[in-house]
């Protein structure tokens, strides 16, 4: 084998092997942009803000091994797996939850309104508390009590 055959076989391998050792796309800190209201809160009970202002600006560090960050997101073991929620699945069911208890409740309309598209969302289940639900590689919408909390990427 010339040595120029050899040099690009190396150079294909390195290639190949940074790919296979790069970190998942969620790796990394995530920070707490924005709240809404959740569309399954009670409309005859104000939530308690004080959480939501705990979270505002905050950071949620996923690491392969831990996730870190404040109140209820830390995670000393996370099991991480993705996959594809189906509108009715996402924040834990709770748009299927809807739909049971009033049929006029459209699961994709209120993924719709906050922000995702199409019928496969990207969702990251941690096997902690918390799952994320991925807007884009950038944009993650987590549910919490009666609000959506969105995470962009830093």
């Amino acid at each position: 084998m010339k040595p120029t055959h050899i040099a690009c076989l190396f150079a294909s391998l390195g290639m190949a092997g940074s790919a296979v050792a790069a970190d998942p796309f969620f790796v990394g800190n995530w920070a707490f942009t924005a709240a809404v209201l959740a569309p399954w809160a009670d409309p005859h009970r104000k939530p308690d803000d004080a959480e939501r202002a705990r979270l505002m600006g905050k950071t949620v560090a996923l690491k392969t091994g831990e996730i870190s960050g404040p109140r209820p997101f830390s995670c000393v073991k996370p099991h991480y797996k993705v996959t594809d929620y189906g509108p009715d699945m996402l924040f834990q069911g709770a748009f299927d939850e809807m739909y049971s208890a009033d049929k006029t409740v459209d699961p994709k309309a209120l993924a719709v309104s906050l922000g995702f598209m199409g019928t496969h969302i990207r969702t990251l289940e941690t096997g902690c508390e918390i799952d994320l639900h991925f807007v884009d590689d950038t944009t993650a919408e987590i549910g919490l009590n009666y609000y959506v909390y969105t995470l962009k990427k830093r």
